[in-house]
């Protein structure tokens, strides 16, 4: 069955679009310990990927720094699988399915490329391939697909607490 046929139905400005829980995945998903180790590997993995991206910057910028830049795309990467592992818990615990699940379909596919391009610079690392400057510029097009990534997640998190629950006070008041 489809998510899509569970989801419920917003009711105000955008009325008629899917709701991304329905009121038992936001049950799922607020008691779930998955919820509480992603909301704390995001923001980790952000920084990481900050300290990173002006490592690999540094390297491309002056020549100076390779090992250290390396170490970092390297680390980065790993928070990288973990948060993805951890997220496919959550999707499965909140959604009933591992990745993919509609609400987050999308986000999931480019999570995909995020994840190519990243292993990509491994495969590039271990082997030797492109040399220090092309696995660089290989981890900036990475980081790149992670930005856009990151941003499609904020924005499904601002959607989920706009249309989060409001007191039945508020909603008859908005009736009127």
């Amino acid at each position: 069955m489809s998510d899509r046929s569970t989801m419920g139905r917003s009711a105000g400005p955008g009325a008629g679009r899917a709701l991304l829980y329905t009121p038992e995945q936001r049950r799922r998903r607020d008691t779930s310990r998955w919820t509480l180790v992603q909301g704390l590997l995001a923001p980790l993995q952000f920084l990481v990927f900050a300290v990173s991206l002006g490592l690999v910057l540094r390297y491309l910028y002056s020549g100076e720094g390779f090992a250290l830049a390396t170490v970092s795309v390297v680390v980065k990467t790993l928070v990288l699988y973990t948060i993805m592992v951890t997220g496919s818990f959550w999707e499965k615990a909140v959604f009933e399915r591992w990745l993919f699940a509609d609400a987050f379909f999308w986000e999931d596919v480019f999570s995909m490329l995020v994840l190519a391009l990243h292993t990509a610079y491994l495969l590039a690392l271990a082997f030797g391939w492109l040399g220090p400057r092309g696995q660089m510029v290989l981890a900036l097009a990475a980081y790149a697909t992670y930005l856009i990534n990151a941003g499609q997640f904020l924005l499904k998190l601002r959607a989920a607490r706009l249309e989060r629950p409001r007191p039945a006070a508020a909603v008859q008041g908005a009736a009127t």
